[in-house]
């Protein structure tokens, strides 16, 4: 999934060993607009070599590409958005399409507005009681 926001707050820095080595992580979070009212959103970026990578700054509009995942631990599910691109944007420029599903309005058929259906038109040679297969 893809989201463009505007980072405002970046949260301490994180790090420790584990059975693989050394790792490094940090939550950052930006303010997107949907509807009418902005979002929040909190994502982590892992791995010292993508923070510098991706090198994060309060107030840049950035473009996060992350992967949503929940896990369990001591009888709570946690939800964890992991950030495996991020990518500084032009604010100025249009902002990207999200990849959340949008609703959108469908015209009511003209001839009835009462009906709930539109009317189907029935192909040459087919009646309405045949079923197509």
């Amino acid at each position: 999934m893809e989201l463009q926001g505007k980072v405002i707050a970046a949260l301490p820095e994180r790090s420790g060993v584990s059975a693989r080595g050394e790792w490094k992580s940090q939550e950052f979070v930006i303010e997107y607009q949907e509807g009418q009212y902005p979002r929040h959103l909190v994502f982590t970026v892992f791995g010292a070599d993508r923070l510098q990578r991706f090198n994060i700054q309060i107030g840049q509009t950035v473009l996060v590409a992350f992967d949503v995942d929940a896990h369990e631990w001591n009888g709570r599910w946690f939800t964890d958005i992991r950030a495996f691109d991020v990518r500084q944007v032009d604010p100025n420029a249009a902002p990207v399409a999200q990849s959340a599903p949008v609703m959108q309005s469908v015209p009511v058929a003209e001839a009835n507005p009462e009906a709930p259906f539109p009317p189907q038109q029935e192909a040459a040679g087919e009646s309405a009681d045949e079923l197509p297969f």
